[in-house]
């Protein structure tokens, strides 16, 4: 399917102040630059981005739902079946698309956090999530529950560098559970000995049954965040390239029609699996060219009814 992007005669002046705002206070782009990535004059970004003051489109965060994106998120709504989807703006070609999704991620966890009703949150790990947590103003959400859905132990024994449950309980002041478990266990019998505890299987039941559960999603190439980050080796990658494998949510890897291998590293994954969602919805925030193939596969498979990405990530998905 092929999306065509909207013409000049479709943009509205405040789809052009909402993207020129976007690139100056999320991009952190120059006027001369957002000149340049808009194809207009720099005085005409400056005034551009004035008007998105002005207008009140800008508070910290975008307020306006630009045209484009929109049109956007309804495609990949009717494709995919989704029960929530946002798309961020682009910041442009070479720009880590991080801080444009972590923004709109933050919005999404500020409006489950601001249930009046007690709800359980379920949390995967990562870099995006650990950004828009980042971005999350101070709350009492003393009525809810965060619950982490993988370990939080990297492989030499120190704390995950993007584990976010910790950070995310300080800033909502709500009761937090960690998963106190490796990432990917030595083996599977140590994997079921972890699980064996009283403690560690209460928390994971309260996981499966979260009422809304954000998770990043990664790639399974040469910059598989596993493999980065030390938790599988160069040769149970290639392993599980060689069976299919598309991608990896909270270290579960799948194949490229979204159903999990049944062998290698999964046998010794050591967080609650993400199924197929029911009644609850589980949204994966993720962007950027590596991300299409893991994010189109675990679409198809039914993985996520959720989705948080940029407009060429959005693209990409319709493309295929």
């Amino acid at each position: 399917m092929n999306l065509a992007k909207p013409s000049e005669s479709d943009t509205t002046p405040l789809d052009e102040a909402a993207r020129a705002a976007w690139l100056y206070y999320v991009g952190g782009k120059t006027q001369d630059q957002i000149a340049r990535e808009l194809g207009i004059s720099r005085q005409r970004a400056q005034r551009l981005v004035s008007k998105a003051v002005a207008e009140g489109l800008i508070s910290f965060r975008l307020e306006h739902g630009l045209s484009s994106c929109l049109e956007l998120e309804a495609a990949l709504t009717r494709r995919f079946g989704l029960e929530l989807c946002r798309v961020a703006p682009s910041l442009g070609a070479g720009v880590d698309p991080t801080r444009s999704i972590a923004s709109v991620t933050a919005v999404a966890l500020e409006r489950f956090l601001s249930a009046s009703e007690p709800i359980v949150v379920a949390l995967g790990t990562g870099r995006t999530l650990r950004a828009a947590v980042e971005s999350l103003p101070a709350m009492d959400c003393a009525h809810h529950k965060l619950v982490s859905l993988n370990g939080n132990i990297s492989p030499d024994g120190t704390a995950s560098h993007y584990d976010v449950i910790m950070r995310i309980a300080d800033k909502v002041h709500a009761p937090h559970y960690p998963m106190p478990l490796p990432v990917i266990a030595a083996s599977a019998r140590e994997r079921d000995m972890f699980h064996a505890l009283e403690p560690i299987q209460r928390t994971m039941e309260l996981a499966r049954n979260a009422d809304v559960t954000f998770v990043g999603i990664g790639q399974m190439d040469e910059g598989a965040p596993l493999l980065k980050d030390g938790f599988l080796s160069e040769a149970e990658i290639a392993s599980m390239q060689e069976a299919g494998a598309a991608g990896e949510i909270v270290g579960w890897i799948f194949d490229e029609s979204g159903r999990y291998l049944d062998f290698g590293p999964n046998l010794r994954a050591a967080g609650v699996r993400v199924d197929v969602p029911t009644a609850n919805i589980v949204i994966s925030t993720a962007a950027g060219a590596s991300k299409v193939t893991p994010l189109h596969a675990a679409l198809k498979g039914r993985l996520i009814n959720g989705l948080i990405t940029d407009e060429p990530t959005a693209r990409d998905l319709l493309d295929r």
